[in-house]
């Protein structure tokens, strides 16, 4: 049998050409910088060609999987990629829910669960009548389809329905909460927030349409009242309507109070308004699962649900009580404790009920444990998966695969450490190998230097990002890395052992931020302080509440408005200047966005181009140079560059679009070149090599500067946002703001920067950061990377990377655990300070990264 999987000729994106075995049943991390080439071997190549060989091998159709740029793989195991995407946008998807948990504790309750007469107050107690050894699945299947079933209270005879698992649940009729409907928190518009009558609908009267959205429906409505016989003025303040015109805009055509008016009349087609308030309701409900997009405009108000309180269940599925606890109580706790409860429940049971719940007390511990071995026993059944970081994400499904039992699997991971404490690394490092040793071939792709040491083979992939990556530079442990002089992982290794102590901490502007009573979740601080002028990192274990306390609390903060949620008052934030977030959520989804449009520079090209002389000869404005408009792209492909092929019964093909030959723009607007480039010319281009041809125009030189400053010289101009990953999203955003310069102080927040980012690229990031702390602004980074926070010169950073940690001014350390068990301020210091608090878990990996510089 093959002992590897011999991978010949890759030439996917910017591989070149690259050659080499990857040996099978082993722990191996695939590392290199970011945009080296490290997501298209193991992902675009690798794993695409798994799932085409394995269709090919089942008789299924494979060619909605386009065979990679390579020449041959040989040696190929089914595989399981396990990225951080996450897609289960379903706001009634929890925890819980998704590792068939919850189903487990519902069947407990309903044959354990001690249930109230609703109409004598007695207590009813569980009969065990069921067959032993019958499964959850098995019980909630014969639900479906018996009818409910009637017994007599015990005390007073009134008939009451038998509890069965569907009461249990919050996602059925018989157990959701009537008033919310099961999702535990309620929703009302703020119409005040929506609708500015002072203004006309064209000033922006109606705060929710704006830009082209907007003309589309004025002309809607312009038509529909001339088809129902009256005149709507776009141009007219809302407050000067009449109940016509306001029960239109406001209810839609299909209303009830806009048909009182016409009762005998029918919209027809061009003239169907929806009415803002019904289209807003529409809009977020299918954004539910986004976490409230449209409450963050400040449209719609979501309180905890006034008669659940966020339990979700009907009140009397609230009353029942197993082992002294009710299910509200069970979903609310960390996992941890729900393992634990499961014990004092065998404990117990008389028994009959044991033999009941034989098959659920022997597989329940063993689900939860696994969610615990990768660092996730402070989560609790009823989290929502949308409110889940990538990286948490990423571990819960590894959790649940820890329990099937697979052998002879090829797992893909995308950087598993997202987001993870240094002290939870090695939990995760012990469910890898579980995996491993199963029988199974584990590829990481990791950045992390302790995933490294304890990988049985490491391939390194570089030397630099986009066009300077795709080949390998070094292969073998981490010793052979750091001996091989081509290996950039090996370099940066090799410097970190003559590495210079850190530097002289900041000590700021000696202003700063004062949180009092912070009550949130599992927050409980009297105070904590941000000073001013430093770089500043909030660290703790996952879970422990950093971005609770930095983006949901200090980031609402108004420095003329009253304390934000979860605090009883915040002062300073006058002195910090305006604050601008940078955190992880998608840059777009547009088909269309780019980098170059993105960041504006599309902008400045257009305006560059309309001002050459040949544009203005032939009368080119800017606008013919912009493919998102008609003018001046090809109307073929509508300035996408790619046509798409009907395939029948197969999936559409993307192909260059056969006029502009995938150039985007008419031949005319091609005429048109700057130093010898046309604008495509210019989109194909990586950020740094336009640097050559841009570098001396002051609209643009800035901003290419800083996105190589930041690491993304690799990106072309023309790549769509959709393709960006995280960390990538993330310096984008960064690059974006700093290429607005403020002459007022700033308070930047960042979510945990240095994800996907290479030990190199944390140095860059690093550099960047210490020029906005020196030019008078704040920093505060959640952040777990110790080489990071070393170098601060106060530590409150959302952020696991030691790297970045020990570079800060002041860390701000929150936990001790995650949780429940977290919430509370356990160190605040330099990074020398904290490293000597021994109930800090930070300070305990701190200590051990500082030694190291020394």
């Amino acid at each position: 049998m093959r002992d590897s999987i011999v991978i010949r000729g890759a030439r996917e994106n910017n591989l070149k050409n690259i050659s080499l075995a990857i040996p099978k049943h082993k722990l191996v991390v695939l590392t290199g910088p970011s945009g080296s080439g490290k997501s298209t071997l193991a992902m675009d190549t690798l794993q695409r060609e798994c799932q085409r060989q394995y269709m090919e091998s089942m008789g299924m159709s494979s060619d909605a999987i386009g065979k990679p740029k390579v020449e041959s793989i040989e040696g190929l195991s089914p595989s399981i990629g396990i990225g951080q995407h996450i897609t289960n946008r379903n706001p009634r998807s929890t925890v819980g829910t998704v590792t068939d948990v919850y189903t487990y504790v519902r069947f407990i309750f309903a044959r354990l669960g001690e249930r109230v007469c609703p109409a004598c107050s007695g207590s009813i107690r569980p009969s065990f009548n069921p067959a032993p050894g019958t499964t959850p699945e098995e019980e909630e299947e014969e639900e479906n389809w018996g009818a409910a079933r009637l017994f007599p209270c015990p005390h007073c005879c009134t008939a009451l329905e038998q509890f069965g698992m569907r009461h249990f649940s919050f996602n059925t009729p018989e157990g959701a909460c009537e008033t919310c409907g099961g999702l535990g928190h309620a929703a009302s518009m703020n119409e005040a927030a929506v609708f500015l009558p002072a203004l006309s609908l064209r000033e922006g009267g109606v705060a929710s349409l704006n830009g082209v959205h907007r003309d589309i429906q004025m002309r809607i409505l312009v038509a529909a009242g001339k088809h129902f016989g009256f005149d709507f003025d776009p141009d007219q303040p809302l407050q000067e309507y009449g109940q016509v015109q306001r029960d239109l805009l406001y209810y839609g055509v299909d209303s009830e109070a806009f048909k009182r008016h016409y009762p005998n009349v029918k919209p027809v087609q061009g003239t169907k308004f929806e009415g803002v308030i019904p289209g807003l309701w529409r809009r977020y409900k299918e954004k539910e699962g986004e976490g409230g997009a449209y409450e963050k405009e400040g449209f719609f108000h979501e309180r905890t649900c006034p008669d659940c309180r966020g339990a979700r269940l009907k009140r009397e599925v609230r009353l029942v009580r197993a082992a002294g606890v009710s299910l509200s109580d069970v979903a609310d706790w960390p996992l941890g404790e729900v393992l634990a409860w499961t014990a004092r429940l065998a404990e117990a049971l008389p028994p009959e009920g044991r033999l009941l719940l034989e098959p659920i007390l022997h597989d329940l511990p063993g689900r939860l444990e696994r969610i615990m071995d990768v660092g996730l026993g402070y989560l609790s059944l009823n989290r929502q998966t949308v409110t889940l970081s990538g990286g948490e994400s990423q571990r819960l499904r590894l959790a649940s695969l820890l329990g099937s039992g697979l052998t002879g699997v090829l797992y893909i991971l995308d950087e598993p450490t997202a987001g993870l404490h240094p002290r939870d690394t090695a939990g995760l490092i012990r469910v890898l190998r579980r995996l491993r040793d199963l029988g199974n071939t584990v590829l990481v792709i990791e950045h992390d230097v302790e995933m490294m040491r304890a990988a049985d083979h490491v391939i390194d992939i570089g030397p630099g990002s986009g066009a300077g990556g795709g080949t390998v530079t070094g292969e073998g442990s981490l010793s052979d890395l750091m001996a091989s002089e081509g290996s950039v992982t090996g370099a940066y290794l090799r410097a970190q052992l003559r590495r210079a102590p850190p530097r002289m901490r900041r000590t700021g502007s000696g202003g700063q931020l004062t949180l009092r009573d912070v009550r949130l979740r599992n927050l409980d601080i009297p105070s904590v302080a941000f000073p001013l002028g430093r770089l500043v990192a909030v660290t703790g274990v996952s879970g422990s509440g950093k971005s609770t306390l930095v983006f949901d609390i200090l980031a609402q903060g108004s420095p003329d408005g009253p304390a934000p949620l979860g605090c009883r008052e915040l002062e300073g934030l006058a002195d910090a200047g305006s604050i601008v977030i940078v955190d992880q959520s998608p840059v777009g989804r547009a088909q269309r966005s780019n980098v170059a449009t993105y960041t504006d520079m599309f902008t400045a090209l257009r305006q560059l181009y309309a001002g050459l002389p040949a544009s203005k000869a032939a009368k080119l404005t800017a606008k013919h140079f912009s493919f998102n408009t008609p003018g001046g792209r090809c109307e073929t492909c509508q300035g996408l560059g790619t046509v798409s092929v009907d395939m029948n019964f197969l999936p559409d093909l993307e192909v260059k679009c056969p006029d502009c030959r995938g150039r985007r723009f008419t031949g005319e607007v091609l005429q048109v070149r700057y130093k010898g480039y046309t604008i495509s010319d210019l989109l194909d281009l990586s950020v740094e090599e336009s640097l050559s041809v841009l570098g001396d125009e002051p609209r643009t030189a800035g901003l290419i500067e800083m996105l190589c400053e930041v690491g993304l010289g690799y990106l072309k101009w023309g790549q769509s946002v959709k393709t960006l990953s995280g960390g990538e999203g993330q310096r984008i955003k960064l690059a974006k703001a700093l290429g607005k310069p403020s002459k007022s102080r700033t308070l930047y927040l960042l979510d945990e920067p240095t994800a996907g980012l290479h030990p190199i690229d944390i140095a860059r990031l690093r550099v960047l950061l210490d020029k906005l702390v020196d030019a008078g602004n704040t920093v505060i980074v959640v952040e777990h990377s110790l080489e990071l926070i070393r170098e601060c010169d106060w530590v409150i950073v959302v952020e696991h990377s030691l790297e970045l940690i020990r570079e800060c001014d002041w860390v701000i350390d929150i936990g001790p655990e995650g949780g429940a068990a977290g919430g509370r301020l356990v160190a605040a210091g330099t990074p020398e300070q904290v490293a000597e608090i021994a109930a800090s878990h930070t300070g305990k990996f701190l200590k051990e990264a500082l030694a190291e510089g020394r």
